[in-house]
């Protein structure tokens, strides 16, 4: 009988272990060969403090010292750029995301392939690179440092009540513990139903990238992220390549994601006309699930009819970046102390807020 069982092996249920071994026994079970296979192995692996819903932003924000700490942030900053019919847009991000304007020139000299359509620019840096595969493998050595076990091919078939607790078959051999974590991201609501409780209404969406060799051969590793005005498209240089993002957020079933052509195609066209360097060549195309909940907020925290079965989910695309601070809630509220967050926030993230 262990004290977790976590369900899903990405960044929240691999965080939430490191956190909740200190507690008591913890088990992860993840379906996959390897842990972080779905959205976190697919992640854009940007800390960029300031964006998202608000409480998604006290998060970040709440993590940035132990991300910096881990030694998994390195500098990048991050660009939005827009032609003159996105004033509003441009105007709305440089606001959310605390952007200093530059001019054209400035702006040229950051990144070199602007077109001459962009007129507006804008850069923060604070937005840093994540090393999430160190992230990823820091939170299970800290598990299991302490004990936790990590259970891959553990697909999740069955959930069951039990007088102790619960008894979940998998496709390991079934396991019994006192506390169930939802980390399952895309799935999330599957457990829950799995389990006799209702649905939070996370709903999981397709975000695609495309690799691209470095534009015009040039050295892109100086260079930041970049983000069409209103999120319309992204563009991040990968290990010397060039990533593009059609940023798409089309509503998926959770399975293993794959990258639509026809989506790429469209954003890589986005792009194309922002920038004096033609796509001449896709190296590779993949894609990956965000999960949401219905106000795009993570949910964090005991299920109001249940309190053994807790929600780590909903990140939306953001788990890397706030998950020190998600874990360190989760493990508050089920060790039964006050959280080190303000009420209003931890009511933000609470799962009853859907109920």
């Amino acid at each position: 009988m262990r004290d977790f069982l976590i369900i899903g092996a990405g960044i929240a249920g691999l965080s939430a272990a490191a956190r909740l071994a200190t507690l008591g026994g913890v088990t992860v079970l993840e379906a996959e060969e390897a842990p972080g296979f779905h959205a976190s192995g697919r992640s854009a692996a940007l800390y960029e403090p300031n964006y998202g819903a608000r409480a998604t932003v006290a998060l970040n924000r709440a993590s940035g010292a132990e991300l910096a700490e881990a030694g998994v942030l390195g500098p990048r900053g991050l660009m939005v750029v827009a032609t003159e019919t996105d004033a509003d847009a441009f105007a709305a991000d440089r606001r959310a995301m605390k952007l200093t304007e530059l001019g054209p020139a400035e702006a040229r000299a950051r990144l070199p392939i602007l077109a001459p359509a962009v007129t507006r620019a804008a850069i923060t840096e604070a937005a840093q690179d994540i090393d999430t595969d160190l992230l990823l493998q820091g939170y299970a050595r800290t598990a299991r440092s302490h004990g936790a076990e990590i259970r891959t091919r553990a697909a999740v078939t069955a959930i069951a009540r039990t007088a102790q607790g619960w008894r979940l078959e998998t496709a390991a051999g079934p396991v019994e513990g006192r506390v169930i974590v939802n980390a399952a991201g895309a799935w999330a609501d599957a457990v829950a139903r799995m389990a006799g409780l209702a649905p939070l209404g996370i709903r999981a969406f397709r975000r695609s990238i495309a690799q691209l060799p470095a534009p015009g051969g040039r050295d892109v590793r100086g260079w930041p992220m970049v983000v069409g005005a209103g999120e319309t498209w992204y563009a991040k240089p990968d290990a010397g390549n060039w990533l593009v993002s059609p940023a798409d957020a089309d509503p998926a079933e959770p399975h293993d994601a794959f990258a639509d052509d026809m989506v790429v195609a469209e954003g890589l066209a986005r792009y194309e006309a922002m920038v004096t360097e033609p796509v001449t060549r896709v190296l590779t195309s993949w894609a990956g699930l965000r999960s949401y909940a219905p106000d795009r907020t993570l949910v964090i925290g005991p299920d109001p009819h249940e309190p053994a079965f807790a929600w780590l989910a909903g990140q939306g695309g953001q788990g890397f970046q706030s998950a020190p601070a998600a874990a360190r809630l989760l493990a508050d509220r089920l060790a039964g102390r006050a959280p080190a967050f303000e009420p209003a926030l931890v009511a933000a993230l609470a799962p009853e807020r859907l109920r």
